[in-house]
């Protein structure tokens, strides 16, 4: 499979940032993992939306969006579960 690349908007990198640094570890480990595998198990498609993703860390939401034909994966949001979906 190839590699690809992992993307962040900028108000998900502001997002980031705000966790306290052990929660960010982790989830930062989680996201560059997409770059491996784009649609890992326990993914899920939103409905209602083209092409928008989501995974589960704990209490937070990544919710990404896949360019297959441009080997991409743009990072939209990284919230908690409460306010993931607003």
């Amino acid at each position: 499979m190839a590699r690809y690349d992992v993307l962040f908007t900028r108000s998900a990198r502001k997002e980031l940032e705000r966790f306290p640094p052990r929660i960010a570890g982790k989830v930062l480990r989680r996201i560059e993992a997409l770059g491996e595998d784009p649609r890992p198990t326990g993914c899920r498609k939103l409905t209602g939306a083209d092409d928008l993703w989501r995974i589960r860390i704990g209490d937070y939401r990544v919710l990404y969006e896949i360019r297959d034909e441009k080997l991409l994966v743009d990072i939209l949001a990284i919230r908690h579960r409460s306010e993931a979906y607003r």
